[in-house]
């Protein structure tokens, strides 16, 4: 799904203050998503401060944390030797406490046996890849990729993906998820809960917006998020809203619930002769509207007026005559009885 929506994407023109073509390394984007707090204790202890574009990885692809955690490890000396007696490096010692973390919580290669496809009779063993601890998924749990935050100026982070999930989801429930759903492998997993804030409703009720958890995930391979319509240009984001509205009628389902909204609200404001009122869906809701409605009659009119004098002025210019019709009453009078 990824793949497929990158090849999409990266045809269409960026018009964002940030870019999306330029391909970060994975260590950049890696420093770019550390959380503030180990930024923070980075710069204070070690006075590492990297700026955009930059990390603050060793050669190796450390980060600051695992090369500090190898060099105490190495003067305890609980750092395994290799054939020759000489330490392990820290490339070496970090891909090794990879696979220790992978065990435990990330991916692991089972051997299955299939059978083949020159003979049913027969079987060969093939080697897939299996989350670990993937759990038995309800279709209640929904997944909601979200735009990665980006300050304005800095590039696009592709190697990071940001999703909205329900409060309960744990990491290695979203590791297992992208894994077994859209095939995803992911590199970290950091996750912060947002609760909800109170919003006013009515004049006393106040109603508790809704707690979701976000989870920013590192990814292996990059993916560049789907342009939004004010990214595209002009004529293909006309394209797509008039396809948009072609198949989901979004225009007309807004004009059919401030419809029924205004309708509601007449109805409970007038009370017991809501009955005799009728609706007309034509009238103009609102004091905003009303004044605009107001304000271009008012111009319509002083520009019927306008070509009119121009009419009369040409005619005089030219020696006509002009007419002019008296006004009819719009209710003719009731002729007077006469009592004979």
């Amino acid at each position: 799904m990824f793949r497929h929506v990158r090849r999409i994407c990266s045809s269409l023109p960026s018009a964002r203050a940030y870019s999306t073509r330029n391909t970060r390394k994975d260590l950049a984007a890696r420093t770019a998503s550390t959380p503030l707090a180990v930024r923070e204790r980075r710069e204070k202890q070690l006075g590492l401060t990297p700026g955009p574009g930059e990390t603050d990885a060793t050669p190796e692809g450390l980060t600051p944390s695992d090369f500090a955690r190898y060099k105490r490890h190495k003067a305890l000396g609980t750092i395994p030797k290799t054939t020759d007696g000489k330490y392990q490096s820290p490339k070496e010692w970090m891909k090794r406490r990879n696979a220790r973390r992978s065990r435990i919580r990330g991916f692991r290669t089972i051997r299955r046996a299939v059978p083949a496809k020159e003979d049913p009779n027969l079987t060969k063993t093939i080697q897939e890849v299996d989350a670990v601890g993937q759990p038995v998924y309800l279709p209640n749990i929904i997944f909601r990729l979200v735009r990665n935050h980006t300050p304005e100026g800095q590039d696009y982070n592709p190697f990071e993906a940001t999703f909205r999930v329900p409060p309960s989801i744990t990491k290695t429930d979203i590791r297992s998820y992208l894994f077994a759903v859209y095939g995803v492998k992911t590199t970290y997993i950091r996750t912060d809960l947002y609760y909800g804030r109170m919003k006013p409703r009515g004049q006393s009720d106040r109603k508790l917006r809704s707690v979701y958890k976000r989870a920013v995930v590192g990814l292996v391979h990059p993916f560049y998020y789907p342009h939004r319509l004010e990214d595209m240009p002009e004529e293909e984001r006309e394209k797509r809203e008039d396809f948009i509205e072609q198949q989901y009628f979004i225009k007309e389902g807004q004009k059919m619930f401030a419809q029924s909204r205004f309708r509601s609200a007449a109805m409970a404001a007038r009370g017991e002769n809501s009955k005799e009122w009728k609706f007309d869906a034509g009238s103009v809701k609102g004091r905003g509207k009303i004044l605009k409605e107001v304000a271009r009659r008012r111009q319509l009119k002083e520009q019927m007026v306008a070509g009119l004098v121009g009419e009369w002025q040409r005619k005089r210019m030219e020696g006509k005559t002009v007419t002019v019709e008296m006004p009819r009453n719009r209710k003719p009078k009731k002729e007077a009885e006469t009592n004979v």
